[in-house]
């Protein structure tokens, strides 16, 4: 019961009629509480005011009842009625409603009934609070995780998210610094701006002072027409500049100038213009370290490293491993159309154990390759790689090794499909999909492969857009389905 005027809930009386309802509102701040009346509901002015709303069922219909509990915010109700039966009691709480009470109504009831109202209502707020701070700790846009070092990457991109600040990444490579990138984007203010990004590792040295502020008409050899440079792209938005410890010294000069002033010129040209862009950068390499070697200019290092956000390798997150293995799983399965199960518990450990140098990229290549060549409905250690999977490696070459075991004798041109079809994905992704490049490597003529493709079920992958990871080596000599 409320203690005292201040912090008294607030109670809503509709009724048609008016004796009644005042004689209610004297009651219930009789009780403590703040009450008003009505005689008919105004989803507009009603529904902000008050904590709970005591409402007959002809003046509130179901409708309006059910429409007005969904959202969180909605207040709590309980149904008044003249004459009281099972069917309306039942409709009024499939409704939403917390309570229903016949006419005429005791007080005591009443109260009662307002105090497990607003306790339930308190009950449920406090869970929606509990689940929206569960996932702003744990997940950021396509980003999620269950490990406390990746929630305070979160947290800290979701403080710096709507300002204009620089942000540096740093982490090696492989731990999802790209992703991150356009988490910060979206998160923030500029998210319907344009998201640009720019490897500094992957350019020539020359031509990446065009890449970035654009070049005119003679500029260079080639330059035939202007052309804009990537932050003149990302006016309104954000550019990720990926591998920034690449850029030229020289360079580094103007990407100063410009995150002080938001100054800069194109090549060739004497114009000076504004840039409205917010920068990200990211480096895998020891940026301090590289400033102590003079590759990295102090200035910019410091220009840049307003926010600095370290992203944890995979082994420094071991619990995330099979959290992202099922979320990889599930996700190329569904691609490559392999209907895959899910992972025998041996395989989940031999996953978690491996300290994947290469982080979530190496885990995912490897997660790929394993719904692409598995032959059963669950990955086993068998169908991973075998520096992944110790158990999957070949036996060193001894005379004891090559005694004859019992194992089941198949044909040899069906005990030979498994190999065959590993060789061939192996191939494939080697070429990127490229027929005449892998019928030249394995030294068959195309239509060979062609056939072989489609009895094996590769005809529809597109093995152009799929990252190759390890070599695949062949694990076993289960045969594989006929898919023709």
């Amino acid at each position: 019961m409320p203690t005292s005027q201040k912090s008294a809930p607030r109670v809503l009386v509709l009724d048609s009629d008016v004796e009644h309802a005042n004689d209610l509102v004297e009651q219930l701040e009789a009780a403590g509480y703040q009450a008003s009346a009505a005689a008919e509901w105004d989803e507009r002015t009603s529904a902000p005011h008050c904590d709970v709303i005591l409402g007959e069922a002809d003046t509130v219909p179901l409708e309006q009842l059910a429409a007005a509990c969904a959202p969180e915010e909605a207040p709590a109700w309980i149904l008044l009625a003249a004459f009281g039966s099972i069917q309306d009691a039942v409709g009024a709480m499939r409704a939403g409603a917390a309570d229903y009470i016949s006419k005429p109504i005791p007080i005591d009831r009443l109260l009662m009934s307002l105090e497990r109202a607003l306790e339930r209502r308190a009950l449920l707020d406090q869970n929606q609070r509990l689940l929206e701070d569960l996932g702003r700790r744990y997940s950021l846009g396509d980003m999620q995780s269950s490990s406390a070092a990746m929630s305070a990457v979160f947290d800290t991109v979701r403080a710096v998210a709507d300002t204009r600040a620089t942000v540096l990444l740093e982490g090696e490579s492989g731990t999802g610094k790209s992703l991150l990138a356009r988490s910060v984007h979206e998160a923030g203010e500029r998210r319907d701006g344009p998201f640009v990004v720019v490897n500094c590792g992957a350019l020539p040295h020359d031509l990446l002072e065009s890449e970035l502020f654009g070049h005119v008409k003679g500029a260079f050899t080639g330059a035939v027409s202007d052309r804009p440079g990537k932050f003149e792209l990302a006016e309104g938005g954000t550019l990720f500049l990926d591998e920034i410890a690449c850029a030229p010294l020289d360079l580094q000069v103007k990407l100063l100038r410009l995150l002080q002033e938001r100054t800069f010129e194109r090549v060739g040209d004497t114009r000076t213009r504004t840039a409205d862009v917010r920068v990200i950068a990211a480096s895998n390499e020891d940026l301090k370290e590289a400033v102590q070697q003079q590759r990295f200019r102090e200035d910019l290092y410091y220009r840049i490293k307003v926010v600095a956000v370290r992203l944890p390798a995979l082994r420094e997150r071991a619990g995330d491993v099979p959290f992202l293995a099922e979320r990889f799983l599930e996700r190329f399965s569904k691609e490559h159309s392999r209907g895959l199960e899910g992972y025998s518990p041996a395989a989940l450990q031999a996953l978690t154990a491996y300290p994947w140098p290469g982080n979530v990229r190496e885990l995912e290549n490897t997660v790929e390759r394993a719904v692409l060549l598995a032959t059963g409905s669950v990955l086993t250690p068998m169908d991973l790689p075998e520096e992944v999977s110790p158990e999957n490696r070949p036996e060193p070459f001894t005379p004891e090794s090559q005694e004859i075991r019992p194992t089941e004798i198949l044909p040899l041109r069906q005990a030979l499909e498994g190999p065959e079809r590993e060789i061939l994905v192996s191939a494939l992704l080697e070429t990127k999909g490229c027929r005449k490049a892998t019928s030249e490597a394995l030294a068959i003529n195309r239509t060979t492969l062609f056939n072989k493709m489609r009895k094996y079920g590769l005809m529809e992958l597109d093995f152009n857009n799929m990252t190759s990871a390890t070599s695949p080596t062949p694990s076993h000599n289960s045969p594989a389905r006929d898919r023709s």
